[in-house]
């Protein structure tokens, strides 16, 4: 699996395929000391663009909650690319836990995805090989999946006797519906990337390449489209989305109210106004 996938050590399921990648973009200050929550840590930098943007909470830890758009001085990393090789689940050593362990082991699982899906940055996942079981709930918890055609990805655990436990059976019905997400978990179906795509389940599907990194490339090339915009419009424009859409229209409109007032005393949204009008390209500084 690619993009999105540097997997939780341990989770649910297989992430395999050769590599896991995660596109983090946009908005992020991934300095030195940053890391990924939980037990992500230490990721390896590959194919990274430079720009000032955001800083993350005191000491070098991953972002905080609180979305504050304190900036710092010194260049900021907007896209972090990371490589995890065959980081799924071990079936084997699952087999030797104790049953007490399994529950704080898997909430300990589902604890990571949802500090991944609560980053404040825009998170594209690509789907080069295998996103099985935990593979696929941590893509699932990214803001977008692109799959090369020849990937394989499913809810698998159904098969092993369990239901996905790190929030496949929450945000699998969320993307796709609750009827086919229903079918595809009582099923412990594998879709290719074409099926997945006519499901709903990723936006882009691609002819796999010689390389094996169809959707990976795919990947940047969107990032590559946010990189350009705001840093504090993306993140609020992602808080206001994912909290949105887990109330009515009406709170939904409040939200996206209170958001869009974060952005109006920034000196991004000036330099915006005065690009246009100086007909340039707008220099955003996360402020």
């Amino acid at each position: 699996m690619a993009a999105a996938a540097a997997a939780a050590p341990g989770a649910l399921g297989t992430l395999q395929a050769g590599r896991a990648r995660l596109a983090a973009a946009c908005c992020a200050r991934l300095g030195p000391g940053w890391r990924l929550p939980g037990s992500l840590t230490g990721p390896r930098a590959g194919q990274g663009i430079w720009a000032r943007g955001w800083a993350p909470a005191a000491g070098g830890s991953a972002p905080r909650r609180g979305y504050s758009s304190e900036v710092k001085t010194e260049d900021e990393l907007r896209l972090r690319y990371l490589e995890e090789e065959n980081r799924g689940a071990d079936l084997k050593e699952r087999v030797k836990m104790n049953p007490s362990e399994v529950g704080p082991f898997v909430s300990r699982i589902r604890a990571v995805i949802n500090e991944m899906a609560n980053l404040p940055v825009p998170t594209i996942a690509a789907i080069d090989g295998l996103a099985l079981g935990g593979g696929l709930e941590l893509a699932l918890a990214c803001d977008i999946r692109v799959a090369a055609s020849s990937a394989k990805m499913g809810l698998v655990e159904t098969k092993l006797a369990i239901i996905p436990g790190g929030g496949g059976t929450q945000r699998l019905p969320r993307a796709i519906g609750i009827s086919l997400a229903k079918e595809l978990i009582f099923s412990a179906r594998v879709l290719d990337g074409h099926e997945a795509k006519a499901v709903g389940l990723v936006s882009h599907v691609l002819e796999q390449n010689e390389e094996g990194d169809a959707a990976y490339r795919k990947a940047l090339d969107l990032a590559r489209e946010f990189l350009p915009q705001g840093p504090v419009a993306m993140r609020v424009a992602k808080l206001a989305i994912n909290q949105g859409m887990e109330v009515d229209l009406v709170t939904g409109l409040a939200i996206e109210e209170a958001c869009y007032a974060q952005t109006i005393s920034t000196k991004d949204r000036l330099e915006g106004l005065l690009a246009f009008k100086e007909k340039r390209s707008p220099r955003y500084k996360g402020e």
